[in-house]
């Protein structure tokens, strides 16, 4: 009788074994129940057939034999647990790159030169600026920088806008736009997004590499910012990087005259 039970014991985990080899997969909790643990000796390497889809591996978990004797530079875990977190970790931080980028392409963010600022007259906190975003008249914007740039740093100054904003009431003053900064986590530092030298006002920003500067879809209305919340989405994924240059994620903000950046302040928030 145990003879009976050991034969078909080994029948079923060759067939196990068989459904590996032929790329269908097998789940971690069958192959410890069936002792295929056991065939890690050598007995033989099982590689899959086709490669599975993220989606395969995000749903199922498959178990992995390997030889002791595989080369380095191929995966040697057995580990199949870990080889499925990674593997949906990356899917999905591409998966979510992307979009973001995407989201990041419907801002419309300008190179931009403040032609003069000024206080606000009703708060303390607030200046006002006549910035020139290439457009036939210069924008009104208020930016809440008094405690951390001096007014005679913001005179004809070339900075970033984002441009499709809804535009608010501050204060009696109707504000077009914003002026991207940088900011330290405490926030008790901040500092203007530079665009490079030659950057022309009213120019459209990207995120990227330089011929992505042709890919570049028509940006969002402001209703559509303000209803799909875009920056709302991507805003958290901005920052600085070891070198002070401005960053969605791995890609780089760009002009034609080169990288978007800030002065001093590294890996720092970017509003």
């Amino acid at each position: 009788m145990a003879t009976a039970t050991a034969t078909a014991t080994v029948s079923v985990a060759a067939a196990a074994a068989s459904r590996i080899i032929r790329g269908r997969g097998l789940s971690l909790g069958v192959c410890s129940r069936l002792g295929i643990n056991m065939v890690r000796n050598r007995s033989f390497i099982i590689k899959t057939a086709t490669p599975f889809s993220p989606r395969h591996h995000r749903f199922s978990c498959f178990c992995t034999i390997a030889n002791v004797n595989v080369n380095a530079e191929e995966p040697t875990s057995v580990s199949a647990g870990t080889t499925t977190t990674s593997t949906v970790s990356e899917s999905e931080s591409n998966k979510d790159g992307g979009s973001i980028r995407d989201a990041a392409n419907m801002l419309d963010v300008r190179v931009g030169r403040i032609i003069k600022a000024w206080r606000h007259e009703e708060a303390d906190t607030l200046y006002v600026e006549e910035v020139d975003v290439g457009e036939a008249e210069p924008r009104i914007i208020c930016s809440g920088l008094v405690k951390y740039i001096p007014l005679d740093h913001l005179q004809d100054r070339k900075v970033v806008v984002l441009a499709n904003l809804k535009p608010r009431n501050m204060r009696g003053v109707k504000s077009s736009g914003m002026l991207m900064a940088a900011s330290d986590a405490s926030h008790e530092n901040v500092e203007l997004l530079e665009p490079p030298e030659g950057s022309i006002p009213g120019e459209r920003i990207w995120f990227g590499a330089e011929d992505d500067q042709q890919n570049q879809p028509d940006p969002a209305t402001p209703n559509q910012v303000q209803k799909k919340k875009i920056w709302e989405s991507v805003q958290p994924h901005l920052k600085t990087d070891d070198s002070c240059v401005a960053m969605l994620g791995e890609h780089l903000m760009r002009t034609s005259a080169g990288v978007v950046g800030c002065r001093s302040l590294k890996n720092a928030n970017i509003s």
